[in-house]
């Protein structure tokens, strides 16, 4: 056995599971992340719009990436040796916390487009082509992995971004604040296709979604959050439209 390995062993706990992290390496473990993550995200500032886009292509590109991101969360926080609750992820009050997610989106029904068509007034830019004009036309192959993937977006992000990103951030910049205030930022950046206008509201979704999250010690309410603001604007106005029931 080499030295290296012994030394692995002998840092372990009695039950042979690996110490939690401490401050120093959570944060080389934060910038590994953000590395991987960022480049691939500021992309959507480049994302080719129209036709030539295949929306089938797009969605198991999306899953794929994002189930892989997950799974690296996933891996770090076990091999921390931390609880998953650690990042939001508990089935206490499930029943509740749906419930409390379906009734908050209801003002954000209102608010995030209100607060977009301000923000487009007053010069700051929306896309003429949004990504949910990729899935008109759509039959029901296409609805139901349409369906799948904002269902993967909304798990894999909520737990990205607020579970995992503001614990670690929190833990870098001792600062609760700022740790909300950077996830929201990054949580935009995948965005860009949306123009300035609806980066700046998918920010302020991020916001409201952590706010939502510390409040509740729990994932639920602000993944169903998620999921039904993806789902209205990807799949049901599409197809609303499509089915001409909407102008």
């Amino acid at each position: 056995m080499t030295k290296l390995a012994e030394e692995g062993l002998n840092n372990r706990n009695p039950d042979g599971s690996a110490p939690p992290a401490g401050r120093r390496e959570q944060a080389l473990e934060l910038a590994v992340f953000l590395f991987l993550i960022i480049p691939a995200m500021v992309l959507s500032f480049f994302v080719v719009r129209g036709a030539s886009l295949s929306f089938v292509i797009l969605a198991v590109d999306t899953v794929m990436r994002d189930l892989g991101l997950l799974s690296l969360v996933l891996f770090f926080v076990w091999r921390n040796g931390e609880p998953f609750a650690a990042v939001g992820c508990r089935r206490k009050n499930l029943l509740k916390e749906i419930g409390l997610g379906i009734a908050l989106f209801i003002p954000l029904i209102y608010i995030l487009p209100a607060l977009e068509s301000t923000l487009h007034k007053i010069g700051l830019t929306s896309p003429s082509n949004p990504l949910s004009a990729l899935t008109s036309e759509k039959g029901i192959p296409e609805v139901l992995l349409a369906s799948l993937m904002v269902m993967v977006v909304a798990v894999a992000e909520e737990t990205i971004f607020r579970g995992y990103l503001i614990l670690r951030l929190e833990t870098a910049t001792r600062s609760r604040a700022w740790a909300i205030g950077l996830s929201a930022v990054i949580f935009s950046l995948g965005h860009g296709y949306e123009g300035s206008a609806g980066m700046a509201t998918v920010a302020f979704l991020g916001v409201v979604l952590a706010w939502v999250y510390l409040w509740r010690q729990n994932l639920v309410a602000a993944v169903v959050i998620h999921f039904l603001q993806d789902f209205s604007g990807i799949v049901l106005l599409p197809l609303l439209k499509q089915l001409n029931l909407l102008q």
